[in-house]
């Protein structure tokens, strides 16, 4: 038992960085869909789509977004002690309450559209992307539920291959959707006499992608499962253990389980549809015409988050990693080994969200020109380096809130977030009201809204473990490793602009950034050999290392 506690504590990471590099790979494809997307679209469309967007996030928080995470923290708790016929109860309790939930507020959206369009969001032609989106809200909740039963079993790679397949499906499906659909809303716009029926129907042709995407997610976990349903009956024949949950207790502690992270996440996660109806509301109130503040939310959802979002995922990943393996340890392990896994969950996330920071605060217009074939990238450079910082807070904020959570510590993270979401619609009020600030409020209101996150769960892991973050390797070095990054990156980027032109040399001050971060952070001691062995490809990346004679002795 003890061998096999010391395999899985060892795979975790292995199992989160699978996760990691599938999110990563789901990213880039997504920044790269979202450039062909965006142009036929527009930004006004992207607007549209993005109002739809906030809504359907928030229904997914109150369905599905909490089921991979409960019911990997349920089905690992018991797999760890060897009780596998209570884990695949708590497994059909869960798909139960996934059909239930997600068919019934599918539903209410799909009835509520126009209501929420026209009255809430102060945008009534996003109707059309918002009923094309609402029946995904069912495929996603089931969705959830095998997969975090893989995760809770300890198995990323289902998650991993599902990801990326929806969003190599969604992408395919988004671009052919707009295109078809812009036709028939230009159509549409000639007989009704108004043009924004074409980026309108557009956006909702973009957001067909997602549904294709989800559903074609679900059949491919769906065949997995039933593949893996034998191993896991043999498991249950071998269950030995004596205890029989009823199926009464299950719903409940289910429930205790759900409830907390839909809240958690609920007010995590509501600030983009806050946002959106409350910068909406003020700049209609402030005479700007409907087509220029849709505009300017396009820019933020389709340009700013979208490159935000690739190191968020990595944080998101290794954190659906950490729950079912911290449960292990806290039943099984000691405060040490809890302490030790939270700060190698951290360390590895912070060696990613810094030097993207980093590199989004120098690069932002020369990676905005590359990416995004807008007229003037200017405003969406601006984002992106107003609000760098809030990567680190966010990626540090989504750890911390998993690791709470994986204590049993369901209510603080809901505590934390409903004060940091207070203080965020405050300033965010003010800085539209007062300052004027336009859409450079809302990315800085982001920011106010991570960080207090932040500090918040950091006193609350303090108190409630005695936990404190070692600075030095998590903060400091990749702090220095980014900042000798970011001055190399410059030159470069500069030296290859006057003889290859702006996009070559983005291109290439990227892999440069890459190479020159991941040479620092050894060098400096942010990373050891030990600890790189752990990683994918661990033995060629140490045997790299060993031939540049980076390792200090």
């Amino acid at each position: 038992m003890a061998k096999q506690r010391k395999k899985r504590d060892k795979n975790f990471l292995l199992q989160g960085s699978i996760l990691a590099i599938a999110g990563v790979i789901t990213k880039i494809i997504g920044v790269v869909y979202r450039i062909p997307l965006t142009n036929i679209v527009g930004s006004e469309g992207m607007g549209y789509y993005s109002v739809a967007f906030s809504i359907y996030t928030i229904a997914l928080m109150l369905t599905s977004y909490s089921l991979p995470l409960a019911v990997s923290k349920l089905v690992s708790a018991r797999v760890a002690v060897g009780q596998y016929k209570n884990a695949y109860k708590v497994f059909r309790c869960a798909m139960m309450f996934a059909i239930i939930a997600g068919g019934v507020v599918a539903l209410m959206i799909f009835l509520g559209a126009d209501f929420i369009a026209a009255t809430v969001m102060q945008m009534d032609l996003s109707v059309y992307a918002l009923r094309v989106l609402a029946p995904c809200i069912f495929i996603v909740a089931v969705l959830g539920v095998l997969r975090g039963f893989f995760q809770g079993n300890g198995s990323m790679m289902p998650t991993a291959l599902s990801q990326v397949l929806e969003q190599i499906v969604n992408a395919v499906a988004s671009i052919a959707g707009a295109f078809v659909l812009l036709k028939v809303g230009k159509g549409l716009a000639e007989t009704r006499g108004d043009a924004s029926y074409g980026p309108a129907y557009a956006a909702a042709g973009g957001t067909v992608g997602t549904v294709a995407g989800a559903a074609f997610a679900l059949l491919t976990v769906i065949f997995v499962f039933f593949v893996y349903q034998r191993v896991f009956k043999k498991k249950m024949r071998r269950d030995r253990s004596r205890k029989r949950e009823s199926y009464r207790r299950i719903y409940k502690i289910l429930f205790l389980t759900i409830a907390p992270v839909i809240l958690s996440a609920t007010v995590y996660n509501v600030s983009d549809f806050l946002d959106t109806a409350i910068f909406n509301n003020i700049m209609a109130a402030q005479g700007y015409k409907k087509t220029e503040y849709a505009s300017f939310m396009g820019i933020f959802n389709s340009q700013y988050n979208t490159l935000v979002n690739v190191p968020l995922s990595v944080s998101s990943a290794l954190a659906a990693s950490l729950i079912p393996s911290l449960v292990t340890t806290v039943q099984t392990g000691s405060r040490k080994q809890v302490h030790n896994k939270i700060t190698t969950v951290t360390r590895f996330n912070m060696m990613i969200a810094i030097p993207c920071a980093v590199g989004f605060l120098i690069l932002a217009k020369p990676i905005m020109d590359l990416l995004f074939y807008a007229e003037d990238n200017r405003m969406a450079a601006l984002m992106l380096q107003l609000g760098a910082i809030s990567v680190v807070f966010f990626c540090l904020s989504t750890v911390t809130n998993s690791v709470l959570q994986g204590l049993d510590d369901m209510m603080t993270p809901v505590k934390n977030a409903a004060i940091s979401l207070l203080i965020h619609t405050l300033s965010l009020f003010l800085m539209l009201v007062v300052f004027k600030w336009n859409i450079y409020a809302v990315v800085i209101s982001k920011i106010v809204f991570s960080g207090a996150i932040c500090i918040l769960n950091a006193h609350a892991l303090r108190e409630r473990i005695g936990y404190v973050q070692e600075r030095k390797q998590t903060f400091v070095i990749p702090v220095f490793a980014s900042g000798i990054m970011g001055a190399v990156t410059v030159v470069v980027h500069l030296i290859f602009e006057l003889f290859a032109g702006a996009k070559i040399a983005t291109v290439i001050s990227l892999f440069a950034a890459v190479f020159v971060y991941g040479a620092a952070l050894v060098l400096l001691g942010g990373v050891t050999e030990e600890e790189m062995h752990d990683m994918p490809k661990g033995r060629t990346l140490v045997s790299i290392c060993r031939k540049l004679h980076l390792f200090r002795d």
